[in-house]
């Protein structure tokens, strides 16, 4: 059974690989990037969705045409619009024939060309794209926006997840994982752990996608791809280094791995389910993409768990020291944690516990100052890429002769009764131009143009006084809902998840450390020590995105997702820490079991953190300025929290309290009987 059952597991992860390896390369095939999908039931601009299907029996999205040139329009080129509209309205998705409009000032024409919603708007983008492109007049731009482009822009952009992204994140953790074991064989073997979880995890996102049992973007695509790798790569840090460490304990490699299976079990599957449990907190959230996104990354380190704690043992222990080549580790061999770096940390927090936590706390104050600076009100939708697209550019372009909010108007619904009033209500300042559209069944639809560009804060602010007007008409029943409400309630309902889910997500965190740590007190401290640096993380990112990278703002859903991938996989090394302290200070007492624990933790810990920052820092590789800052965000507050928090505040502060940090349990100190002990030491290792 020794070889048996190894061998088994090392076949079943072969054959799941098989299975789920390509189902990666699908997600994409069952990815909404429309925002309007995401909106909660209860949004204005989704009720408006419901109503205006009163007036059509199919939901359109448009694309708007724009042609400019500096000086006017020439007679080619009105033949040329001409022309194209009649292509272009022969298009498969196509509802009607678009009909050239030009401006007032003759430099410019639009054509709103209204897409199918329920197809491929796009694929539909790409055709139209590609049918302009067909004898174009010298010196003419034609360029195409509105919402439809933003989705084809946005699919393109996320075109590169299943490719790009995967491909740099392994890479950059084979690099890693090769300096910190110089070793060929053992990279391989975690790199395939992690891509075996991630075909399961992605399986299983497939299957339920599919089933729209829950909804998955390009953003939650991105994350899982990232957590999974991550997650697996720490997981299986902590499992060889205790690996490594029984090797010179015994001769026996089933011995080594059934002991550093014992010792790593607890915190890893209670990394994997404060992590879990944080993610799943995302389900309490007013948007779908945030309820799609806590069921997705939680079965991604879900999958990661399982990985971590069957396959990878599995092979290790048919490895034995040979995973190790050229540097096996000896049995019998020194162990090198004293005498190294993390000695030496150890020894500086021993001597001067007190000093230590004050400075380290003082610096991540004055992180955490700079937190109101962090621009996080929302951006427009042609600020989402970090690339030039077509989308944004025909945008610019169509402020510069139309009234900002062409081809993407406000809709408003009412009962019909008060159509007058409702239409005079529309007239608010940034309105360009209101009119009534459609009569039907007792409810009227009435169109508004914003002079502001749809997707911008202007227009938001002119839709949020266009509300408070016409809902001021009473027995109107008046909704205002299109694209510029759609973003406005997003950001309405993404202020409103951090107030709720946050204090959720503290809570949660809390009882699973109160049972890890059988204790009270040192929960406490160490969610105080994330939270802390939590701030600072925020705080220095407002200073990097305002005066470095220069980014026009944030999305408010940016503190609310970096809060809960920071503090709970800033918990992740805290539980690795302290478990083994707890376990070492069972043995000796609190000073000696936090000194023993971070001198032997400190560089597996420290390796984990860099591996997971450098997997994050990767999503940077998809030009979308929510990815770019949640990379940024990520990475700096991992390596922070592993560099500072994990490796001087928490145990200095474990130091200086002293075993009240136990409360209400108390640690008994077991007898040391000759070799007996270090046998029991080992057991439990």
């Amino acid at each position: 059974m020794r070889w048996f059952l190894p061998a088994l597991l090392v076949v079943v992860w072969l054959g799941l690989g098989a299975v789920g390896g390509p189902y990666t390369g699908k997600l994409a095939d069952v990815a909404e990037n429309d925002n309007a999908a995401f909106l909660p039931e209860s949004a204005e601009a989704t009720e408006v969705q419901r109503l205006q299907e009163r007036f059509s029996d199919q939901e359109v999205i448009p694309a708007v045409v724009v042609a400019e040139r500096a000086g006017g329009l020439t007679e080619e080129d009105n033949r040329y619009l001409a022309t194209r509209a009649r292509d272009l309205a022969a298009l498969d998705g196509v509802v009607a024939p678009p009909q050239p409009r030009p401006a007032p000032d003759g430099a410019a024409a639009q054509l709103v060309v209204s897409i199918r919603g329920d197809g491929d708007p796009a694929a539909v983008v790409e055709e139209l794209r590609a049918a302009l492109e067909d004898g174009t007049p010298d010196g003419l731009t034609v360029l195409v926006a509105g919402p439809a482009a933003q989705i084809a822009d946005l699919s393109e952009a996320f075109g590169g997840i299943d490719g790009l992204l995967l491909l740099v994140a392994a890479s950059v953790v084979a690099v890693i994982l090769i300096v910190v074991y110089r070793s060929p064989i053992l990279p391989i073997v975690v790199l395939f752990s992690a891509v075996a979880a991630l075909g399961a995890a992605s399986f299983v996102v497939y299957l339920l996608a599919d089933a729209d049992v829950l909804t998955l973007n390009g953003q939650s695509q991105g994350i899982l791809f990232i957590l999974v790798v991550g997650a697996a790569t720490d997981y299986a840090l902590l499992m060889v280094s205790r690996f490594r460490e029984q090797l010179r304990e015994t001769d026996d490699r089933f011995v080594a791995i059934g002991r550093a299976w014992r010792g790593t079990v607890e915190p890893i599957a209670a990394s994997a389910g404060t992590v879990i449990a944080g993610l799943l907190c995302l389900l309490f959230s007013d948007l779908n993409s945030n309820k799609g996104l806590g069921p997705v990354a939680a079965i991604g380190i879900g999958a990661a768990l399982i990985a971590s704690l069957t396959f990878l043992p599995a092979v290790l222990a048919l490895l034995g020291r040979t995973a190790f080549w050229p540097f096996r580790p000896a049995h019998g061999s020194a162990k090198p944690e004293h005498s190294g770096l993390w000695g030496r940390i150890a020894g500086l927090v021993g001597r001067r516990p007190r000093v230590v936590w004050i400075v380290t706390t003082v610096v991540l104050l004055a992180g955490v100052a700079f937190v109101p600076q962090l621009k996080a009100s929302g951006t427009a939708q042609s600020d989402l890429f970090l690339s030039e697209v077509d989308s944004a550019a025909g945008q610019d372009a169509l402020s510069r002769h139309f009234p900002g909010g062409s081809g993407a108007p406000t809709v408003v619904i009412a009962r019909d009764l008060q159509a007058e009033e409702v239409l005079t209500a529309t007239r608010v300042d940034g309105v360009a131009t209101s009119s009534i559209v459609d009569r039907r069944g007792g409810y009227v639809l009435i169109q508004a143009v914003l002079d502001d560009a749809a997707d911008s804060e202007d227009a938001q602010a002119t839709v949020a006084r266009m509300r408070d007007s016409v809902h001021a008409i009473a027995g109107a029943e008046a909704k205002v809902g299109g694209q510029t409400a759609i973003q406005l309630d997003t950001q309405q309902a993404a202020a409103r998840d951090q107030q709720v889910i946050i204090p959720i997500v503290l809570v949660v965190i809390f009882l699973v450390l109160a049972l890890l740590l059988r204790a009270l007190v040192a929960p406490l401290v160490l969610i105080a020590t994330v939270v802390l640096s939590f701030g600072a993380t925020m705080g220095v990112s407002a200073l990097v995105f305002n005066h470095v990278l220069d980014f026009p703002g944030a999305d408010p859903a940016i503190p609310l997702f970096g809060f809960i991938f920071l503090v709970a996989l800033g918990i992740d090394y805290n539980i690795f820490l302290m478990t083994r302290v707890r376990e070492e200070s069972l043995r000796t007492d609190t000073r000696t079991g936090t000194l023993h624990g971070l001198a032997v933790t400190g560089g597996v810990i420290t390796s984990a953190g860099v591996v997971l920052a450098a997997t994050f820092a990767a999503l940077s590789v998809i030009p979308v300025l929510f990815l770019a800052q949640i990379a940024f965000i990520v990475a700096f507050g991992v390596l922070l929290d592993t560099v500072v928090v994990r490796s001087l505040l928490v145990p200095a502060l474990t130091v200086d309290i002293g075993p009240k940090i136990w409360w209400p349990a108390r640690l008994s100190r077991q007898p040391r009987v000759g070799n007996r002990s270090q046998s029991q030491a080992s057991d439990s290792g």
